[in-house]
């Protein structure tokens, strides 16, 4: 095997001789080529980077990967990404998945991978529709969305992964959208060097399905006063001009215009994405960019002990305790056979 603890990497080294099958305009392109860039960024070989999918159109990005990669069952990307972190610690393991892919069918893997903290980044491509099967509704569709499957809109209120994912006691959160780049990279930078599981949900256009469904924030005309770029121990503020902060109200959050009101940069609240309690990064990940900018960026980042090296861990004691080289020894060992 070639040698590669030198070697520099490009984006090319990760990318497949395959063209990507998608629609032209689709989100999926942006988000595809941020990962090439943001792996070769990591430096980790291709040969040691596992890609798995469930179902969808986004689920499609392994094929486009010149490392190894899994396109899966329907909902069970997670659970496939934990089988395959926990059998081979040393890989690093992508998770792409859509909102329908990720929370709908596959929500309880998602929960439960999450909560076990199994070393996983987690990309959570949301365009609020399925877009693979033409048009139905999503968990993450607005209440009112009309689609296939709900042509007098949706009596529903969506799932939110954020929300997900605080509640499933989630370590790492971020958030992002496909037309913006550096931001992406950014985040999934963050989440490949955190040790656990890492979600990072993109807010993603379906241009044939769902066009235009995040303009309200992504349009550059409404961008810099219905988002805020989080960043770890900077102060909250937003705008044009970053004129505008956040700031505590009781125990909720406000928006203000900084020297209006009474108002200064001293009342600006700093991030703190590595806060062990995570109330005030939940209200952040809650904020939907209409009363309170929609937060992006790295939201929580904590460290935690790790499902994965867990495991490992307990492995190697027992093994070592026991005197198991292999489960033909363990088995024999313990005497637990019996012969029919």
């Amino acid at each position: 095997m070639e040698n590669c603890e030198n070697k520099t990497y490009t984006a090319a080294d990760y990318k497949s001789s395959q063209n990507a099958r998608w629609c032209p305009g689709c989100g999926d392109h942006a988000i595809l080529n941020v990962l090439h860039k943001a792996m070769a960024e990591l430096g980790v070989p291709p040969h040691q980077t596992a890609v798995i999918s469930g179902i969808g159109c986004s689920s499609r990005l392994p094929y486009y990967m010149a490392t190894y990669g899994m396109h899966t069952i329907h909902g069970r990307a997670a659970a496939i990404a934990t089988g395959v972190k926990t059998a081979n610690p040393d890989l690093t393991v992508w998770q792409i998945s859509g909102d329908g892919d990720g929370l709908a069918i596959g929500g309880n893997h998602f929960i439960h991978a999450v909560r076990r903290n199994v070393d996983i980044n987690m990309l959570i491509l949301n365009n609020k529709i399925y877009g693979l099967t033409k048009g139905q509704y999503s968990p993450t569709s607005d209440r009112g969305t009309v689609s296939k499957s709900s042509p007098y809109g949706t009596v529903e209120d969506p799932f939110i992964p954020a929300e997900l994912c605080f509640g499933a006691r989630g370590n790492f959160f971020a958030r992002s959208f496909d037309m913006a780049l550096d931001t992406t990279k950014e985040v999934m930078l963050a989440a490949a060097r955190h040790k656990g599981a890492s979600v990072v949900e993109i807010l993603q256009n379906c241009v044939i399905f769902n066009d235009g469904i995040h303009n309200y924030f992504a349009d550059k005309t409404n961008r810099a006063d219905h988002t805020i770029l989080l960043r770890h121990g900077e102060k909250m503020l937003f705008g044009a001009n970053m004129e505008k902060g956040l700031v505590q109200e009781g125990f909720g959050l406000k928006a203000v215009t900084v020297g209006e009101d009474g108002y200064t940069l001293d009342d600006v609240l700093v991030h703190d994405a590595h806060a062990r309690e995570n109330f005030l990064q939940q209200q952040l990940a809650m904020m939907d960019g209409h009363e309170l900018p929609l937060a992006l960026g790295v939201i929580r980042d904590y460290d935690a002990p790790v499902y994965d090296r867990e495991v490992a861990a307990q492995t190697r004691e027992v093994k070592e305790k026991k005197g198991f080289a292999s489960l033909r020894d363990m088995i024999l060992k313990t005497h637990e056979t019996w012969t029919i």
